[in-house]
């Protein structure tokens, strides 16, 4: 298996680690509310591979940034 590997700083992983968890939050949605089947079986599968990736991927990312890394308020300190 070929893989793709690249370093990132902490706000680079941040920013997708907050993507990931947006889009997971938005696959979720469709099969909740979706009245097609197919769609909501091809959302599923896609939802399942990007929640491994996200757990895999957050808790590499906790291990060496920190739980901060999973801040991602845009509130003014």
């Amino acid at each position: 298996m070929t893989k793709l590997e690249f370093n990132l700083l902490e706000s680079e992983t941040k920013i997708i680690l907050e993507s990931l968890i947006e889009k997971e939050a938005r696959m979720v949605e469709i099969c909740h509310k979706s009245d097609d089947e197919d769609q909501i079986a091809d959302v599923g599968n896609d939802l399942i591979e990007l929640r491994l990736l996200l757990k895999d991927l957050k808790e590499k990312a906790i291990l060496l940034f920190g739980e901060s890394v999973l801040e991602f308020s845009t509130d003014s300190l």
